[in-house]
């Protein structure tokens, strides 16, 4: 059974840094993308950061290009979002999830979601 957890996140205020983790379990991972996405009320879930596990190539979009760096750790069968110099607009439950990297390109595998809140 394949299983995404996330941890990490919490309240902090504007300016500040928070890391989230994502392990993964259930299945091999190295022909996967993991991506973060994130949801805040009453928005479309976006996608913020990705990473290809086997070559580490990466995605992010430009609303947080600068400021956060996704990474894995392959051993560890974790992916990371390290989150800086956050504002309140990154306010929201944050995501992670997997999908191969040939094939479709919908996010097959879910985690259960962390919420994060930025104070102004």
């Amino acid at each position: 059974q394949v299983q995404l957890v996330e941890t990490g996140g919490g309240l902090v205020q504007a300016g500040d840094s928070l890391r989230l983790s994502c392990a993964a379990s259930g299945r091999t991972f190295s022909n996967y993308v993991m991506g973060w996405f994130r949801q805040a009320p009453g928005k479309e879930r976006e996608l913020v950061a990705a990473i290809r596990l086997s070559i580490g190539i990466t995605y992010y979009a430009d609303s947080v290009k600068g400021r956060f760096t996704i990474s894995r750790d392959n051993a560890k069968n974790t992916v990371y979002l390290e989150m800086n110099s956050l504002k309140p607009e990154d306010t929201a439950v944050y995501y992670c999830a997997a999908r191969p990297v040939w094939g479709t390109l919908e996010y097959i595998y879910w985690g259960q979601g962390t919420q994060v809140t930025v104070s102004s």
